[in-house]
């Protein structure tokens, strides 16, 4: 796997999340699988399995991440390597962070959720959820490096249109196909790829219940939703 770059977090006055990891040398991110052939037995499940992963230091430098977690911020998994997990992530109660940090300087260890948002690299929406911190490794070493794993919630989607209207963007494709535009440059003119275009007309042609783009454009004149004294055509 791609090692995965650097920036601190606020410091919370223990050693966690905030303040250097052990010594000078640089921790094998697979911890207790670091020797022999666990090393890449370990990277290997790390790669393949689908929950957004990251071990971090415990000042929460990324360590390593897999491709799940580097997927929200739409990079490769060496790219999040030296970035900080407070930089990524924007806790909803610094208190939680807090708690961890104790924790870490006491030396326990148990599994520490952090309820965290962020802004999708796919679109740039406010995601939300939730983060669990799980301090791993050699009970001897302090402080632990800690497991990130990553519980996003699905964003609520918005409500469908009523039947019979259409949103400023499918007015829009409506109106330059009702004018004889092809789907690419309908795409070209809205910064749309040609599926997003279809998309929006397929999406259009299932809730007004019609096939074919011109029964589609011919539904939009009678729904009011293309004003029929306008040419070029244009919505209402």
């Amino acid at each position: 796997m791609d090692d995965g770059t650097v920036c601190g977090g606020p410091d919370l006055g223990a050693p966690a999340l905030g303040t250097p990891f052990h010594g000078s040398g640089d921790a094998d991110p697979a911890g207790p699988y670091a020797d022999g052939p666990w090393r890449n037995y370990f990277l290997i499940l790390l790669d393949r399995i689908p929950t957004p992963i990251a071990v971090c230091r415990a000042d929460g430098e990324v360590l390593i991440a897999n491709p799940a977690m580097a997927g929200q911020w739409g990079v490769a998994p060496g790219q999040l390597r030296g970035r900080n997990l407070l930089d990524l992530f924007r806790p909803r109660d610094e208190a939680q962070l807090i708690r961890i940090a104790e924790a870490v300087r006491l030396g326990r260890r148990s599994r520490y959720p952090v309820e965290v948002h962020w802004r999708s690299a796919s679109d740039g929406s406010e995601r939300e959820g939730e983060l669990t911190v799980d301090p791993v490794g050699d009970p001897s070493v302090q402080p632990p490096a800690l497991l990130a794993l990553l519980r996003a919630r699905e964003p609520v989607p918005p409500p469908a249109p009523p039947r019979g209207t259409a949103s400023p963007v499918e007015a829009r494709i409506l109106a330059l196909a009702a004018g004889g535009a092809t789907t690419a440059s309908i795409g070209t003119a809205l910064g749309l790829t040609v599926d997003g275009v279809n998309y929006h007309l397929t999406r259009l042609a299932r809730r007004w219940r019609v096939q074919g783009r011109a029964a589609l454009v011919a539904k939009a004149y009678v729904l009011g939703v293309l004003a029929p004294e306008s040419w070029p055509p244009a919505p209402a």
